[in-house]
């Protein structure tokens, strides 16, 4: 199914508009209208966002016992199905733990969408060891992904 971006006013009245969801809550409603019937991830402090908006969807979670293998599972997914692999990750080790099959689809040119997690606005980048922190995580994925994003706010 292909869909192009459109603004809130054009969308049908089934898709809800960020002022009545959470960020995480809109972020599975936009998945879902845009095709995505399976996520792969483990849940965990930092996604339990994303996880509380799958319930109001169709989406199928399948939970990995690794977020690399989360990362092969969405690969795998895509070429057996033709449909992209979507994965919730959190921050810190999970997302250092999944780069090894990002790179793998990169190189393979298969489409995988990864949505991590970050660390509070006020604790991100400041250096001060908070719960998973990484230096800089949007310039380390961006070596193995195509584009790389951090989303502040709905």
């Amino acid at each position: 199914m292909t869909h192009s971006l459109q603004t809130p006013s054009s969308l049908p009245n089934s898709v809800p508009t960020a002022s009545s969801l959470t960020c995480g809550e809109l972020l599975v409603q936009w998945l879902e209208y845009y095709g995505v019937e399976t996520v792969f991830g483990i849940p965990g402090v930092h996604t339990v966002e994303l996880y509380r908006g799958l319930p109001n969807t169709d989406i199928r979670h399948v939970t990995p016992r690794h977020e690399q293998g989360a990362g092969f599972m969405a690969d795998g997914y895509y070429r057996a199905s033709g449909k992209v692999g979507v994965c919730f990750i959190i921050t810190g080790p999970g997302m250092t733990n999944i780069m090894t099959a990002m790179a793998q689809a990169l190189a393979d040119s298969i489409p995988m969408l990864v949505i991590s997690s970050v660390n509070k606005v006020q604790h991100t980048g400041s250096g001060e060891g908070h719960l998973h922190e990484l230096h800089d995580q949007q310039g380390m994925v961006s070596k193995v992904a195509l584009m790389s994003k951090t989303i502040w706010q709905p």
